[in-house]
């Protein structure tokens, strides 16, 4: 592999009934020094100002930074609510000291949109989040979701329509290890990925196209997503930024210890890395 060391973060979604202090205790114990917050997590969701205030001086206090709040959806379809939310959720990234937002695609059956006109909705919605991030001093990295119903399903189209923008100092893209094998795109984009999902499947009677997020666990040698084979090729191609553990079922919620886990499924990762 290359010389690059990977440097692992945690999602919230590792367990959404962490409290904040204990996700960023968590991380401290696991030797981490980053997590994601979110917007979806319940009772311990990042909401108001003072919340975002309280997680940032707590992050402050442990060397941790804060990479993202997650997420504005649907960040595609631009309207006035859009531009309220990412106004909003904004104003708690700069309170809290998160570098960025998560920005995910409308998934929806009946979305109606073909290529073209999810670039061109695309656009729209960066041309609009541009000043409201500028001002608020945060990045926007553009998850591409793989499921069949996405209305943005690749890292190539959300590069595209960054580029036509000229945005590439604004937005990054998400490599997700799920919905990379889901939308089953080949290409890695090291240059242009702010950060990187990471979470397995061990289910095999389910395909890469009828996967859905209540089958993302923690990675193991049971995975068949190719975890490992992703991590170290974009390593090898250069990525240099964190690897955020982000599983999304109630079977790693539900551990007796989750972080502890979390943990594990990382020492796996990285002594896989050495061989």
């Amino acid at each position: 592999m290359s010389g690059q060391t990977p440097r692992f973060a945690l999602n919230h979604m590792i367990c959404p009934s962490l409290s904040v202090r204990e996700l960023l205790d968590g991380a401290v114990d696991l030797g981490l020094d980053a997590v994601e917050l979110r917007n979806d997590v319940q009772e311990n969701s990042l909401l108001t100002l003072e919340q975002a205030r309280e997680a940032g001086e707590l992050a402050r206090e442990r060397g941790i930074r804060i990479l993202t709040i997650n997420a504005l959806y649907p960040f595609n379809i631009w309207n006035d609510e859009r531009a309220e939310q990412a106004e909003s959720l904004a104003r708690l990234a700069q309170a809290c000291g998160a570098e960025a937002l998560v920005l995910c695609p409308l998934v929806d059956a009946d979305h109606g949109l073909n290529a073209r006109d999810s670039q061109t909705h695309v656009i729209k919605s960066l041309e609009g989040l541009d000043p409201i991030f500028e001002r608020h001093g945060i990045r926007g990295f553009i998850e591409p979701l793989g499921f069949p119903i996405s209305s943005l399903r690749t890292k190539q189209a959300a590069i595209e329509a960054i580029k036509k923008t000229g945005l590439q100092h604004r937005f990054s893209v998400v490599h997700d290890t799920f919905h990379h094998r889901g939308a089953d795109e080949q290409t890695y984009f090291p240059e242009a990925t702010g950060l990187v999902h990471i979470s397995g499947v061990e289910d095999k009677t389910i395909s890469f196209t009828d996967m859905l997020d209540d089958h993302r666990i923690l990675i193991g040698p049971n995975d068949h997503l190719g975890n490992v084979e992703q991590i170290r090729d974009l390593l090898n191609e250069g990525y240099t930024g964190y690897f955020s553990v982000e599983p999304f079922s109630s079977p790693v919620w539900d551990l007796e210890d989750p972080l502890k886990a979390t943990g594990e499924s990382i020492d796996y990762i990285r002594q896989e890395l050495k061989r």
